[in-house]
Order: structure tokens, then C-alpha cells, then sequence
């Protein structure tokens, strides 16, 4: 690693030698060696996977609304965002943005007197319900909830609407307080409380080394799981 450092400060006192040779004028020194062997950048891993998935999936799909939930802002809503209108909804306050198709609502999703049902055909909530009731992100401290979110977003789907689900999953269920939870890839299918039924319509994964999988059988695909991430697509009947 020190033969590597030096090669590549070497490599910056020949290129800043040469600058200045050719009439550059230097203002300010700013040494930056790691970009030298950088690649383009990062195009793996949970985020770059699931947001660009799901956002596609959505276009494809093209609902009359879609409802965001806790995703991340600078990521997947954004993408949403450059070719449609999003509600987005969050326990924590979002400055106003001069994007006019993001729509915040501030709002608890665990609230076991939620009353808001059949209230859109379309739903994300991609690497969020993992926090929920950890008190990470200001939120009440509820052991289950998770599973208060869920049902809550089941009922604020229409018939025939489509859920879009992301959250770690691995071999067992782990609670990593207070980051995040993780899930065995059928926890799942066990969390429904409500009298509306779901169906799983699409499972993805990404491995532990970053590489999306595409429409796998959840119950053989994704055995061998660490911490990995869950892509689900629900339809509510």
C-alpha cells in the first residue's frame, strides 16, 4: 500500500510539473491520489439495485398515484421523480424541494390507528421498514413495528395495487439495534394481519457481493443469503 501511495504521489508531482510547465497556474493545492486506479463508479449493491429496479418496474407499470415511504430521497425517489409525480411520506420533517413532482407528507406509519385505505394503486417503501420502532430516526420505540407499517400500507392499497418492498434479508431473523433489522427472505409472508390478502408477484434479491438476481424462487434462490436485500412485489387481491 506505501509503494502504491508513492507511486501515485510521484505520478501527481510529474502531473503537477507538467501544469505548471505548460503555463497552467496553480491556486491551490488539492493532492488527490485515490481516483488514480478509481473505476467509473459503483454500479452494484443494495441502493443502486433496488432503486433502479423498482423505479422501472413503476414506469412500466404507470399507476394514476404513486406513495413513497421512507426511501431514500437522493436515490430512488429522485429517479421516480424525473418522470412523475410521488407522494412522498416520512416520520421525519423534508425541506421543501424546488422539484415540483415530490410531494412530502410527514407522517407515522406505525400508528396503530391509521386510517387512511384504498388510497392509491401504487407503493414503494425500499430499505425503510427495517428501522421502523428502533428509535434510530426519532420514532417511537415498538418492537413490532414493522409489521404495524405493513398492514398500515396494505390498507392504503387499492385493489389490484402493486407493493414494492426492499429490506436485508439472510439465514436468520437478526435485530441489529439500533441500525436496522434483518430478515429471513420469508419472514415476510408472515407479516399480513389484515383481512385484505396479498400475493407475491415478483421476488429479486441482491447477493452478498452486490449482484442483482432477477425473478428467483424465494423459497430456493436466496438459501446462502448473509446480508443481503429483499425485493419484493406484492399484489393486493
Amino acid at each position: 500500500m506505501k509503494i502504491k501511495r508513492l507511486k501515485y504521489f510521484l505520478k501527481y508531482l510529474s502531473q503537477r510539473f507538467k501544469f505548471k510547465k505548460l503555463g497552467g497556474k496553480i491556486t491551490h493545492n488539492f493532492m488527490i491520489l485515490g481516483d488514480y486506479s478509481a473505476s467509473a463508479g459503483t454500479a452494484s449493491g443494495h441502493y443502486f439495485h433496488q432503486d433502479l429496479l423498482v423505479a422501472s418496474l413503476i414506469k412500466k407499470h404507470n399507476p394514476k398515484r404513486h406513495i413513497d415511504i421512507g426511501s431514500r430521497i437522493d436515490g430512488f425517489v429522485a429517479h421516480v421523480a424525473s418522470f412523475r409525480e410521488i407522494d412522498v411520506i416520512d416520520i421525519r420533517n423534508l425541506d421543501k424541494s424546488e422539484h415540483n413532482n415530490i410531494n412530502f407528507i410527514q407522517k407515522d406509519m406505525m400508528n396503530k390507528n391509521f386510517l387512511e385505505e384504498n388510497v392509491t394503486d401504487s407503493i414503494s417503501c425500499l430499505h425503510a421498514i427495517e428501522h421502523f420502532g428502533l428509535g434510530r430516526y426519532g420514532d417511537e420505540i415498538d418492537v413490532n413495528g414493522h409489521i404495524n407499517g405493513f398492514n398500515n400500507i396494505i390498507k392504503m392499497l387499492s385493489s389490484l395495487g402493486k407493493l414494492y418492498i426492499s429490506f436485508p434479508i439472510g439465514r436468520r431473523n437478526e435485530i441489529h439495534f439500533n441500525a436496522h433489522r434483518v430478515f429471513h427472505p420469508k419472514d415476510i409472508l408472515e407479516w399480513n394481519e389484515s383481512s385484505s390478502s396479498i400475493i407475491l408477484k415478483r421476488f429479486d434479491f441482491v447477493d452478498d457481493e452486490g449482484k442483482l438476481h432477477l425473478n428467483k424462487d424465494i423459497h430456493k434462490d436466496c438459501n446462502d443469503i448473509n446480508y443481503g436485500c429483499g425485493i419484493y412485489t406484492f399484489e393486493k387481491v
